[in-house]
């Protein structure tokens, strides 16, 4: 598990999308890049500054001989990967960064920006690109998601959620693109069902002991990638978390008590590497082998046990709607309460779904998995005893997921 020592804190992180490089920019305003080998060696390549002020974030074209660098300077740099040379400046490309709300769209090819949108009034924390759609989806700390049509002229975006009433931090796409996941100041994760409309998350899923400040996916070969990411902390811990059926699947690196600003895997998103990026001036590499390979062939049946038997004897969070079926099944469900307008765009057809009762069903965990605690729900339960994690949330909804704050307790 090599560290790069990168001598200021890390705003953004990048790899490129088919050579052993990685690219860090500072607080300092330099860019810097780092080429790695299998061993986890590492050799700086080079250092630009192309601004005095912090670089704030990080993007490469898809051929990975450009990289754009924006910044506190309130321009656009472009450099040349092969150089380390910059190549361009974009003076003035914007006034306030994102802290203002406002989003630019740009065509690389042309110096002015084409058009601004200005819908969200609070800082923009992260951007998500639905290819199927030429959709643009952007989080936002004033508590709403909206979705931008790029190809359409219009200033207004294709969709606004309803206010969620809390920061919302990070984005990343499940089950083949169709449920994006957002994570939030207060440590959930709320899931929108792309089916169901943009107006309302469908699910809300606690657990994380602080907000969720980095979302990744993890390589399409690894088993459950479909529904499986990891997530970055601000407690500092980089866990890999299965969702519906939601249990964490481990930790995957420990950034002690700097909080987790930036994940990315190398290759494209289906390397061996993951990148993360917190406050101690450091790029941690960790290897994704270890965390989801290395671990199998160790816990196989050693004397032909069944299947009962070497199973992980997890908790089993199920949904009854006439006859029980597995949370992770991909049930559709109206994730707009009555008396809510929906967000235009894609509507949903699930609405006639009835209202499902949780149970839970608990089963005794293996000594070697102790780690491993699934989300617990109980639709009727005596009132907890008083949480400062759950002091701050919101009613529950029908929709969502409950869990037991003691999930990530023994990490």
């Amino acid at each position: 598990m090599p560290n790069i020592s990168v001598g200021a804190q890390i705003f953004d992180l990048v790899f490129h999308p088919t050579e052993s490089l990685v690219f860090a920019g500072l607080l300092t305003g330099e860019v810097k890049a780092y080429s790695y080998d299998e061993q986890g060696n590492h050799e700086q390549k080079f250092s630009v500054s192309p601004s005095k002020r912090s670089c704030r974030g990080l993007s490469m074209t898809a051929t990975g001989d450009k990289l754009w660098a924006v910044g506190k300077g309130k321009g656009v740099q472009i450099i040349d990967v092969a150089t380390g040379n910059v190549v361009e400046t974009r003076k003035g490309a914007h006034d306030t960064g994102d802290d203002d709300g406002v989003i630019k769209l740009w065509d690389p090819r042309k110096p002015e920006a084409l058009r601004a949108y200005t819908h969200h009034f609070d800082f923009i924390s992260d951007f998500l690109w639905l290819e199927d759609k030429r959709h643009l989806v952007a989080a936002s700390g004033d508590g709403t998601l909206s979705v931008i049509d790029v190809r359409s002229k219009k200033l207004e975006p294709f969709a606004q959620s309803e206010d969620q009433e809390d920061e919302l931090l990070s984005l990343a796409t499940i089950k083949g693109g169709q449920k994006v996941i957002v994570g939030t100041q207060l440590g959930i994760l709320s899931v929108f069902n792309r089916k169901s409309g943009w107006g309302d998350c469908v699910d809300r899923i606690p657990g994380h002991p602080h907000s969720i400040d980095a979302l990744c996916n993890i390589p399409s070969h690894y088993p459950n990638a479909q529904s499986t990411l990891l997530t970055g902390s601000s407690d500092g811990i980089l866990r890999a978390v299965q969702l519906l059926p939601t249990k964490l699947l481990g930790v995957v690196a420990d950034h002690g008590e700097f909080p987790i600003e930036r994940i990315a895997v190398d290759r494209g998103g289906e390397g061996r590497w993951v990148g993360s990026a917190g406050h101690e001036e450091v790029l941690k590499l960790t290897d994704l082998k270890e965390v989801f390979e290395d671990d199998g062939g160790e816990d196989e049946d050693e004397d032909g046990e069944d299947e009962e038997g070497s199973d992980d004897e997890e908790t089993a969070v199920k949904v009854t709607t006439g006859e029980d079926k597995e949370i992770g099944e991909d049930v559709e469900k109206s994730a707009v309460a009555k008396g809510k307008g929906k967000a235009t765009g894609e509507t949903s057809d699930s609405d006639e779904e009835d209202e499902g009762v949780v149970e839970e069903a608990n089963e005794e965990n293996d000594a070697d998995s102790s780690d491993e605690e699934m989300f617990k729900e109980s639709k009727k339960r005596k009132k907890p005893e008083k949480d400062v994690l759950q002091a701050n949330k919101r009613k529950k909804g029908r929709n969502e997921i409950v869990a037991d704050a003691t999930f990530f307790n023994d990490l």
